[in-house]
């Protein structure tokens, strides 16, 4: 990888010379402004219910991967129901503010929401679990625990207990980790530092001494460009680009040690959810499942291509340097020990997780190069 930066770096330079309220919608209502309310829908074809719901977007519809995921699951939703389900995609605060779709769709003010489950952090703590996990698993690792490992029956109920069902519906590779208007060399480098970052990464860098902040991805780019921040975490280099983050820090550093994998979600009201036929019920699953598929394909295909742009436009990418990786490991270890301790649910959780790893990880050494 080292070899692989440095090539891309001599090679172009040498061709080239998230706390705002959630206002409360009434039903025909978005912030106030009145909409027409629908009639009771006509019956599909089968006989099932029309359903015509909205969804609001935790990301900008503009931003590569995240947004496109959100937008490309009510196309296929509409697609593959022929019309019978129809979704609205709404960007980030167009009805709710983008980090508390999790309170609106609880209580039915949305229907649907397209989100990161470590946004939630507020109200279930071990939902950051389910959402990215410092030096934790890759995407097939965690499908592979969802699916046959208990996650899925875990996160359903800890949704179910907030009126919400959940589906995880997109996946991204490997994020970077992070933009930083100067260069970091050292652990005493990141004391200090004001830092957007969401999960438990930020929990992490919080014992380094980093001033953290979740923010959504608009608030980043003001803040950046402001001062108020001086470093920012969020998702893939080609998402990244997307948001044009590059214009106001220089240096992007990698792995992307908070997340190696970057789980998606829809979370639907669960009252909604069960008013759905089992066939409805299916075909949301099986988009969801779609874009998983997708995600994880795009993601791994993009970030060549948008890492050359970024070193085009000046950016330097670096690595971080074994010290500061091994201060990290060593943050999250006493993070995660704390919060197991302080809280059943994540407890309940880490452990379900940290079995299916200890005994994936047999089989990964085994079968893999």
């Amino acid at each position: 990888m080292r070899g692989f930066i440095g090539g891309l770096v001599i090679g172009l330079v040498v061709g080239v010379v998230v706390a705002v309220t959630a206002e409360v919608r009434a039903p025909g209502s978005v912030t106030g402004v009145s909409l027409p309310i629908e009639d009771t829908p006509a019956p599909s074809p089968s006989g099932a219910p029309r359903i015509r719901w909205d969804l609001s977007s935790a990301f900008p519809g503009k931003s590569e991967q995240l947004g496109e995921l959100a937008k490309r699951t009510v196309d296929k939703i509409r697609t593959v129901s022929q019309g019978t389900i129809t979704i609205r995609f709404h960007e980030p605060d167009a009805l709710v503010p983008a980090l508390k779709v999790f309170d609106a769709v609880s209580s039915g003010i949305v229907e649907t929401a397209f989100s990161r489950p470590a946004y939630s952090a507020g109200q279930i703590p071990a939902l950051q679990l389910f959402s990215s996990v410092p030096f934790g698993p890759s995407a097939n690792e965690y499908i592979a625990w969802l699916e046959f490992g208990g996650g899925r029956e875990l996160f359903e109920k800890l949704y179910h207990g907030r009126g919400i069902h959940s589906i995880v519906c997109g996946v991204s590779a490997p994020a970077a980790a992070g933009w930083f208007k100067k260069p970091v060399a050292s652990v005493a480098d990141l004391k200090g530092l004001k830092m957007a970052i969401a999960g438990l990464g930020a929990n992490v860098m919080a014992k380094l001494g980093v001033k953290t902040r979740l923010m959504a991805a608009d608030e980043i780019q003001r803040a950046m460009k402001s001062g108020e921040i001086d470093a920012a975490a969020y998702s893939l280099p080609a998402t990244d680009r997307s948001l044009k983050f590059q214009e106001n820090a220089g240096y992007l550093y990698f792995p992307g040690w908070f997340q190696q994998a970057g789980l998606l979600e829809l979370m639907i009201n669960l009252k909604h959810w069960e008013q759905l036929t089992i066939s409805q019920r299916a075909i949301i699953e099986s988009v969801c499942g779609d874009n998983f598929r997708y995600g994880l394909a795009a993601s791994e295909a993009r970030q060549f291509d948008a890492l050359k742009d970024l070193v085009l436009d000046r950016v330097e990418v670096k690595r971080w340097p074994p010290e500061i990786l091994d201060a990290l490991s060593k943050a999250w270890q006493q993070v995660a020990r704390e919060m197991a301790e302080s809280d059943p649910d994540f407890r309940e959780v880490w452990q379900s997780m940290r079995k299916f790893r200890e005994d994936y990880g047999i089989w990964h050494e085994l079968g893999y190069l």
